[in-house]
């Protein structure tokens, strides 16, 4: 009963704190261990589960990806001037991507070209990446979380684990019927306009150096108008200023391109053969920046930036300015320092040492700006990362075995950093699915299975695997759509394999029912992550979200029971192994 009254519990928090499930999961597994109903041998084996550490190497290895310029090149290759012929590109180069790597990454780097896109509104494409992202994600069993969390529970439970591509023919079902409902239902998407600009963007300079790659060709061509959270504000050319740029722009030889956006995305400019930062003029690195804010009583005041001598008086170079509430335009060693300009500066080793920093500056903080890999460790984390994806696919080495070598290459190539990983561990996911296995197996310890075995006989005895499959994924789709995908798959996993099992019917087509439920978010735009990315940048109201999303979620739900039904009645997997056979199935449906 008490397990019983924690599960209970469990699933009213995560509604109640919709935004904070790990720390719902990290009570519930804080109540579980202290009432004894679990032991300590059975959170030992939840926390080390293979499953488990398979997902969280993933996600580790992925962070690797996100700094080599694959989805970025990618991204360039899906705007164009027509929208159904940008819509087609962005859907399906997002749902075959999604398919081998994480669909939450793809999003992530789409974002910021799809934003910044100069011939739609975002508002007509955001939402659209979104579940293309989720509908991929089905195809493979690394294309979502949601899968892999399955996947480490099927292992939990002593069963064969999934296979590569055990999720594909279903996926396509839903890839394909739920795009053209998708397609249909464009005509509703909301149209809203994106404003010009944010207050804290600062100002960045960059040079076009002779024999530089970029010479000839367009703004369009050099990939240069979908930079992460950095726009191309103006070009200044031979004393004269263009601006607004246009996508046709070429450029030439010692061109200025002045951009506007986040600091820390600053090396992205780094992988463009021939286009140097105004820090690099003055001989300093990006690796190092600080941000200092400028002094009433500086004797800087008035001075444009080259005449100051920023390398002679601080050892320092400016990289990036921020005035708040003016524009800054021009070059920015042209730029006259003013009080309370905040600077960014690439810094030297003696930086600190320098005696009239505190006259002239308040020291803010220092920046870890993101820094891209180029060259051989660009392709080695390309190739690497791919590899290893075939060759689990192919099955030479398992998934666990192979993104647990690759972590290591990356780590001993230095592509990976050991800071890197520590900061963005995933430490909630952890949580939530190594919580998730123990309430299993504290259901399990207090007799869940009996219960269920219990109610089937004396009340669900003439239960249909049919109808059992349907319940199973309307309770996992619902949950999702009231939390979170991955609260959602871990919580109902245990009940629908305790329910085929005590109907004695095949546990697969069980699983994929929860697999697939727990990826049907398109009502809720918190109950995927992808979803809530996009609603953010795309300004979108839930509103929105449902009257796009009910439409696809109806014949997401239609398909995914089809398609099981299909798979598992025709194929080696009959549903029914025990109580009903092919013949029964069929009939029930």
């Amino acid at each position: 009963m008490l397990v019983f009254i924690i599960f209970i519990l469990t699933i009213a928090g995560l509604i109640r704190y919709q935004q904070r499930p790990a720390m719902v999961f990290g009570v519930a597994f804080m109540v579980l261990f202290a009432s004894n109903a679990v032991s300590a041998n059975d959170v030992l084996n939840s926390m080390s589960n293979q499953g488990l550490l398979t997902l969280v190497l993933l996600m580790l290895c992925s962070l690797a990806l996100e700094k080599t310029r694959l989805l970025r090149l990618i991204a360039t290759k899906v705007l164009h001037q027509s929208y159904l012929q940008t819509w087609f590109r962005l859907f399906g180069i997002t749902a075959t991507t999604s398919a081998i790597l994480n669909n939450t990454a793809v999003v992530s780097t789409m974002l910021a070209p799809i934003r910044n896109n100069p011939y739609h509104p975002a508002s007509k494409l955001l939402l659209p990446l979104s579940y293309a992202a989720i509908l991929g994600g089905t195809l493979t069993l690394v294309g979502t979380s949601t899968n892999l969390i399955v996947n480490s529970l099927v292992l939990d439970f002593g069963l064969p684990s999934l296979k590569f591509f055990d999720f594909t023919k279903v996926g396509l079902m839903l890839v394909v019927a739920c795009g053209l409902t998708l397609l249909i239902c464009n005509r509703w998407l909301p149209a809203y306009q994106q404003t010009a600009g944010e207050s804290k963007s600062y100002f960045i300079d960059a040079k076009v150096l002779g024999g530089s790659s970029l010479i000839g060709q367009s703004i369009q061509q050099n990939g240069l108008r979908h930079l992460e959270s950095l726009f191309l504000v103006e070009i200044v050319r031979n004393g004269q200023l263009i601006s607004p740029v246009t996508p046709t722009e070429r450029l030439q030889e010692n061109d200025r391109l002045i951009f506007s956006g986040d600091i820390n995305k600053v090396m992205q400019l780094s992988q463009f053969d021939g286009l140097k930062t105004f820090a690099h003029d003055n001989g300093l690195p990006l690796n190092n920046l600080t941000e200092v804010v400028v002094r009433p009583e500086s004797n800087l005041l008035g001075q444009t930036l080259k005449k100051v001598g920023f390398r002679a008086k601080f050892d320092a170079a400016v990289v990036a300015i921020r005035r708040d509430g003016q524009r800054i335009s021009g070059k920015l060693g042209d730029s006259k320092v003013m009080a309370g300009d905040a600077l960014v500066l690439a810094v030297g080793p003696d930086f600190k040492n320098r005696q009239n920093l505190q006259k002239n500056f308040i020291v803010v903080s220092g920046h870890e700006p993101e820094v891209m890999l180029s060259g051989y460790k660009e392709l080695l984390t390309c190739f690497g990362f791919l590899g290893t994806i075939l060759l689990s696919a192919c099955g030479v080495v398992s998934l666990f075995k192979g993104v647990c070598l690759l972590l290591g290459v990356l780590l001993i190539c230095n592509c990976l950093s050991v800071s890197e990983i520590l900061r963005r561990f995933p430490v909630d996911i952890w949580l939530i699915i190594a919580t998730a296995l123990v309430l299993s197996q504290a259901m399990s310890n207090a007799g869940g299975q009996q219960v269920l075995e219990h109610l089937v006989q004396h009340y669900l005895n003439d239960l249909s695997p049919l109808t059992a499959v349907i319940v199973v994924y309307i309770l996992t789709w619902l949950l999702t759509e009231l939390v979170t995908n991955n609260a959602a798959a871990a919580l109902l996993f245990p009940v629908a394999l305790g329910l085929s099992e005590a109907l004695g019917a095949n546990n697969t087509a069980f699983i994929m029912a929860v697999a697939f439920g727990a990826s049907a978010s398109f009502i809720s735009p918190y109950g995927y992550q992808t979803n809530l990315m996009v609603f953010n940048a795309g300004k979108y109201k839930l509103s929105d979200f449902v009257k796009i999303g009910a439409p696809v979620s109806i014949v997401y739900g239609i398909t995914t029971i089809t398609g099981i039904y299909w798979v598992y009645a025709y194929s080696q997997y009959a549903l029914s192994l025990n109580k009903y056979n092919v013949t029964d199935w069929k009939s029930n449906a």
